[in-house]
């Protein structure tokens, strides 16, 4: 308890290589000073020693028979400077910051055993030896903590593991991302954005997902002494553990299996939506790929936008027709299902409408009977969720939008690297700031695999000669402003708005060939459960849920 009395460093070098936890030389004696403190350790069990102060005061010191370890007393807090015992809070706040700050610890080191005791009554009680997730499990809620998943990736000599839940349980507080580096609790800002971005595209912007994350590497690889609290580091290679940590909580997500069929076990290669039966017949819902040309043309077009003219449209794509009368409707059993569309106005038919295949070429509708290989569609509420029976009985409504948005992107991603570009007929000429040519040099080689041509005649002058196919002149001007002055972090931002433009819209009518199209299209690209924004795109109830809903 005197003053600098507890560093542990025998020498210079062990600057370098610090592998405690550290404790600031002048914090004991100044809780002393404020307090009456009681220290009890003991190396071996039975042969332990203890010293007493009181605010600043040595009083008592001696033997202490004890069992193996340190106990800490700390008693009337403040009570001898009164101006400072005013800033403290409720003993509700106070008691639930010392259990936030030994939780931390609790959850650092799974091996010791930790007890909080307030008032005689036991808060939290951590037996040694226990698994992270189980102490995890007394901590989250049961759906958080049976949903969490774990990672372990190495790279050289650094080593990053923990455990990390599924997007669906994010909440609107960022309180449940942990993170630890050498066992060592820290607010990193480093590691936040490296989860962040392992998780983008999953979670919209106000969402954070819960994380317990160890980072693990040689004490001379990072700097402990950059905080007073020590809760900030610094890494000497941070390129190297950011990338490490996105891998690790990537690889937690992929094992968490955001498939269209998993949480009915099955696998989620099955296209959905493929044979059907009604009655006698059979129905058979196209799965094609985008590259095929029997796709149908409101999916397989990049931009709805940019249609080709009758003029342009190859011999191959019959012109626009009419919308085709609507497949006989299946029996219920209740009768014949209800013909709404009887006596109503048709709706008008935009001349760009895309054909629709014929009744001929779909007989049959699909039948309500949920089938072993992918969900069921029932039909199109408010023109804008598609109605499924999931595999395992329940309901699920599929956003037309954001999973058409799903399929558009993954296009994009996936056919950028292929640099195709559109020339435009006049050049762009966009003017240079030396901040937004300092950005240019650094984006040069991503805008060119994205299809954009471009010459630099002098430094402050940029010249635009080809865009990306789905991109027209205004929108390419606008896009490299954005990207030039920063607004724009990559080129994913310029897929999802891409893919946002394109995509079905909200209040669309499709039948139920062209649902069944989408259905398809969307099951076989990854990340299917949440578009490019990060919103959900298929909202399960199972059968307690609907069970629950009509209080069964």
């Amino acid at each position: 308890v005197t003053r600098h009395a507890t560093s542990k460093l025998a020498n210079l070098n062990d600057l370098f290589h610090i592998a405690s936890l550290g404790f600031r030389g002048e914090a004991l004696p100044s809780i002393a000073s404020v307090s009456r403190l009681r220290v009890q350790s003991a190396a071996q069990d039975g042969q332990g020693w203890f010293v007493e102060v009181n605010a600043g005061t040595l009083v008592d010191q001696g033997p202490a028979p004890m069992p193996q370890g340190t106990r800490i007393q700390v008693r009337d807090l403040f009570n001898p400077v009164p101006a400072r015992l005013k800033f403290l809070k409720t003993q509700a706040t106070e008691t639930r910051r010392c259990q936030d700050v030994l939780t931390r610890f609790a959850l650092a080191r799974p091996d010791i055993g930790v007890t909080l005791t307030h008032g005689g009554r036991e808060i939290l009680s951590f037996p040694p030896g226990q698994e992270l997730a189980v102490r995890l499990a007394t901590l989250w809620p049961p759906q958080v903590a049976e949903a969490l998943r774990p990672f372990d990736t190495c790279s050289g000599e650094l080593r990053v593991h923990g455990l990390a839940a599924p997007p669906r349980t994010a909440q609107a507080r960022g309180d449940r991302m942990l993170y630890y580096v050498n066992g060592r609790p820290v607010q990193d800002k480093l590691l936040a954005s490296a989860v962040r971005q392992a998780y983008q595209g999953r979670l919209v912007s106000r969402e954070y997902p819960q994380v317990v994350l160890f980072l693990e590497l040689p004490p001379e690889a990072v700097d402990v002494n950059v905080h007073p609290a020590k809760l900030e580091v610094r890494f000497r290679d941070e390129s190297a553990v950011f990338a490490l940590v996105r891998r690790g909580v990537t690889q937690a997500l992929a094992n968490a299996g955001h498939t269209l069929s998993d949480e009915a076990g099955h696998s989620a290669a099955h296209p959905t939506s493929q044979v059907r039966e009604s009655g006698e017949a059979r129905y058979t819902a196209p799965s094609p790929t985008l590259e095929r040309p029997d796709v149908h043309p409101k999916f397989a077009s990049w931009n709805e936008y940019h249609r080709p003219t009758p003029e342009q449209r190859p011999l191959d794509m019959p012109p626009s027709t009419p919308r085709a009368t609507p497949p006989s409707r299946p029996e219920t059993p209740y009768g014949p299902a209800p013909d709404h569309t009887a006596g109503a106005t048709p709706p008008p038919i935009r001349d760009d409408a895309p054909p629709i295949p014929s009744p001929e070429a779909h007989p049959t509708m699909p039948s309500l009977t949920p089938q072993a290989d992918g969900p069921a569609y029932l039909g199109q509420v408010a023109d804008t969720y598609l109605v499924l029976v999931m595999e395992d009985g329940g309901l699920g409504l599929l956003d037309q939008h954001a999973a058409h948005e799903r399929i558009l992107f993954h296009r994009y991603e996936r056919d950028s690297a292929r640099g195709a570009s559109r020339p435009l007929a006049l050049a762009l000429d966009i003017a240079l700031h030396p901040a937004e040519a300092a950005r240019l040099d650094e984006m040069w080689g991503d805008l060119f695999r994205l299809g954009f041509a471009l010459e630099r005649p002098r430094p402050d002058l940029l010249v635009v000669r080809a865009v990306p196919p789905d991109l027209d002149a205004a929108k390419a001007r606008e896009f490299l402003r954005d990207t030039l002055s920063g607004k724009r972090g990559d080129l994913r931002e310029l897929w999802c708005m891409l893919a946002c433009r394109a995509a079905l819209k909200a209040g669309e009518p499709l039948s139920a060939p062209e649902a069944c199209t989408l259905m398809a299209e969307w099951a076989k690209v990854p990340d299917r459960e949440h578009c490019p924004h990060g919103r959900p795109v298929l909202v399960r109830l199972g059968r307690r849920e609907l069970e629950k809903l009509f209080k069964r």
